[in-house]
C-alpha cells in the first residue's frame, strides 16, 4: 500500500496522535476500573448500571454498532463510487429500524442474560443443544468482526508508516488485544459501557464538527459541494449517478442487494447488539434508548457522506485512490486539508479508539455467552456458583482476544470492511432466523433451532471460502489461487434464506413440543415480568 504523503505522515502527526490515544485510554481504562463490578454478581457484569437514562443507554449502543469501517470504510466508498456509496449508508441506518420495530422488545421481554436464554424459555427440553449451538454461532460472528477490529488498527498504522514490518504488526494488535481484554475482562458491562460512551460521544462530536467544516468550505450550500465533489473525480456527473461500483453488471447489483440485506438485517443479530438490548430495566427505556441509538447513527452516517464528498471535493478522487486502493485513507487526507496535522491526528486517535470500543463490547459479548450458555448451562447444568460463572467470563475474555489477535495477525492484509460485513451476513444467517422463530412462530421446534444455526453457518462460512473474498482477484486472500465458483463477495442474498428454510424444515419435520413452555413464553413476550 501506499503511503500518505509526507506532510500527512510527519514526525509531529505521529507524535500527536500517539499522545492524544494513550490519554484517551489511560483516562477510560481508569474509569471503566473504578465502575467495573465490586461483587461477584453475574447480572452486574453482564449487565451494569441498569438505571441509565435512555440517553446513555442510546450512546451506549451508538458506541456498540459504528465501528471504525464506519469512519474509515464508508467515507472511502463514497469518496470513491459517490452515489453508490451514500446509498451503502442509507442502509446502516435502516438497519435500526428493524431493531426497533421487531426484535427489541419482546427480546427485552424474555430474555435474561443472553439469547441463549429466551430460547431456554421457549425451548426448555432440548435447551442444552440449542444452547451450544447459539454458543458456536456467537463465537465464530464476535471473533469475525474482532478480528475486522484488530485488522483495522494496522491498516490504520499504516496509512502512517506504509506497510508496517512484521515486528510492528504484531505489536499493534497485541497492545490494541490487551488494552480489549482488560475493558472486557475486568471492567465487565459497567466497563465497556463507559467506553462506548466516551466513544460515541466523540464520534459524534468529531464527524459533525468535521462535516461542519467541510459545508463551511463550500459556504453551507449541498450543491456547491455535490458539483465540487463531481469535479474532483474527474469523472463529471456520472460520480453522482448510480453504477460506479455497484451497478456495473447484473452480479455487482446482486452484490449490492446482498451486502445490503446483510446489513439490515444482520445488526438485529450481532451478539453485542443483542446484549446491549438486554440492559435496561424497562421497556419503555429500551425503546427511548433505540430511538437515541438510530438517530445518532444518522447523524453519523450523514457525516461520513459529507466527509466523503468533501475528500473527493478537496483532495481528488485520483489522489485518494493512489494513496490507498480501499479508500480508508479518505478522511485522514480530508483532515489535513482542512486542519493540517493537528486535525488529522485528533481523527486517527478517533479511529483508533472506535477500533477499542467495538472490539471491547464484542469480547464481552462472546466471553458471556461461553460463560453462561456453554459452561453454566451446558457443562455445569446450571449448577455453577455466581462466583465460578464470573471467573470464567473473565477467562473466556482473555482467551476470545488471544484468539482473535492470532487470526488477526495471520489475516492483517485482508479488508476491514469485507470482514466486518461477512460477520453481518453470518449472523443474519444464522443467528437471526433462530430469534425470529423463537418470538413469533408458536410451531417453532429445537430441531428448527439447531438446523437454522449450524446449517446458516455452515451455507455463509462455505460460500465465502469459494468466494472472490478468498480467491480469484488480486485483492482476494489469495490472489494466486481461483476456487471462487461462487461470484458474489458478501453471501446473504442465498444464506438468509437458506437460515429460515432450514428453520422452517427441521420444525416441519420434527413433532411439536413444550406447548406449556410457548404458553409461557407468549405470556412473558407481552407482559415482561423477567425478574
Amino acid at each position: 500500500m501506499v503511503t500518505l504523503s509526507a506532510g500527512i505522515a510527519d514526525e509531529h502527526s505521529l507524535q500527536l496522535t500517539f499522545v492524544l490515544f494513550l490519554s484517551v485510554v489511560v483516562i477510560t481504562l481508569f474509569t471503566a476500573l473504578l465502575t467495573a463490578p465490586q461483587r461477584d454478581e453475574i447480572s452486574e457484569f453482564y449487565l451494569g448500571n441498569r438505571a441509565m437514562s435512555p440517553l446513555r443507554n442510546g450512546l451506549a449502543m451508538c458506541g456498540d454498532y459504528v465501528s471504525a469501517a464506519t469512519l474509515l470504510g464508508s467515507t472511502g466508498l463514497v469518496a470513491l463510487t459517490g452515489y453508490d456509496g451514500l446509498m451503502y449508508l442509507g442502509g446502516t441506518t435502516v438497519a435500526w429500524m428493524m431493531v426497533l420495530l421487531l426484535i427489541a422488545e419482546p427480546l427485552h421481554r424474555t430474555g435474561r442474560f443472553t439469547l441463549g436464554d429466551t430460547v431456554a424459555l421457549r425451548l426448555p427440553r432440548r435447551q442444552r443443544s440449542v444452547r451450544l449451538a447459539l454458543a458456536v454461532c456467537t463465537l465464530a460472528v464476535a471473533t469475525l468482526y474482532l478480528v475486522a477490529q484488530l485488522v483495522g488498527s494496522v491498516a490504520l498504522l499504516t496509512q502512517f508508516t506504509g506497510e508496517p514490518s512484521a515486528a510492528t504488526r504484531t505489536l499493534c494488535v497485541v497492545v490494541i488485544g490487551t488494552v480489549v481484554i482488560m475493558y472486557a475482562s475486568l471492567g465487565g458491562m459497567p466497563g465497556a459501557t463507559v467506553i462506548q460512551i466516551i466513544k460515541a460521544v466523540m464520534l459524534v462530536a468529531g464527524v459533525t464538527v468535521t462535516a461542519g467544516w467541510v459545508l463551511h468550505r463550500f459556504d453551507w450550500n449541498p450543491d456547491a459541494l455535490l458539483a465540487a465533489a463531481a469535479d474532483g473525480s474527474g469523472l463529471g456527473a456520472g460520480f453522482l449517478e448510480p453504477g460506479l461500483r455497484y451497478g456495473g453488471s447484473t452480479v455487482s447489483k446482486l452484490d449490492f442487494f446482498s451486502l445490503e440485506l446483510a446489513i439490515v438485517l444482520g445488526l438485529a443479530a450481532l451478539p453485542h447488539v443483542l446484549m446491549r438490548l438486554l440492559a435496561p430495566r424497562r421497556t419503555d427505556v429500551l425503546r427511548s434508548s433505540v430511538v437515541w441509538a438510530l438517530g445518532l447513527v444518522g447523524v453519523i452516517c450523514l457525516a461520513a457522506g459529507v466527509l466523503g464528498l468533501g475528500a473527493t471535493a478537496l483532495v481528488g478522487r485520483d489522489a485518494i485512490e493512489t494513496t490507498d486502493h480501499k479508500g480508508d485513507a479518505a478522511v485522514l487526507l480530508l483532515a489535513h486539508a482542512l486542519g493540517g496535522g493537528i486535525l488529522t491526528a485528533l481523527l486517527t486517535c478517533l479511529a483508533f479508539v472506535t477500533l477499542l470500543a467495538v472490539a471491547a463490547g464484542l469480547t464481552l459479548a462472546a466471553a458471556s455467552s461461553l460463560a453462561h450458555d456453554l459452561y453454566g448451562e451446558v457443562i455445569r447444568k446450571g449448577r455453577a456458583s455466581e462466583t465460578e460463572e464470573l471467573t470464567v467470563a473473565r477467562l473466556s475474555g482473555a482467551v476470545i482476544g488471544v484468539l482473535g489477535m492470532l487470526l488477526a495477525l495471520v489475516a492483517w492484509g485482508t479488508n476491514t470492511a469485507t470482514l466486518a460485513f461477512l460477520a453481518f451476513a453470518i449472523a443474519a444467517s444464522s443467528i437471526l432466523p433462530t430469534i425470529v422463530y423463537t418470538l413469533f412462530w408458536r410451531r417453532f421446534t429445537a430441531l428448527g433451532a439447531l438446523l437454522s444455526l449450524y446449517g446458516g453457518l455452515a451455507c455463509s462460512v462455505l460460500l465465502v471460502l469459494f468466494s472472490p473474498v478468498v480467491s480469484g482477484t488480486p485483492v482476494s486472500f489469495y490472489p494466486d489461487t481461483d476456487v471462487a465458483w461462487f461470484p458474489l463477495q458478501n453471501p446473504g442474498i442465498v444464506s438468509i434464506p437458506a437460515g429460515f428454510l432450514l428453520g422452517w424444515l427441521g420444525t416441519v419435520l420434527s413433532r411439536r413440543q413444550d406447548r406449556d413452555a410457548q404458553e409461557e413464553f407468549e405470556v412473558r413476550a407481552l407482559v415482561g415480568a423477567r425478574e
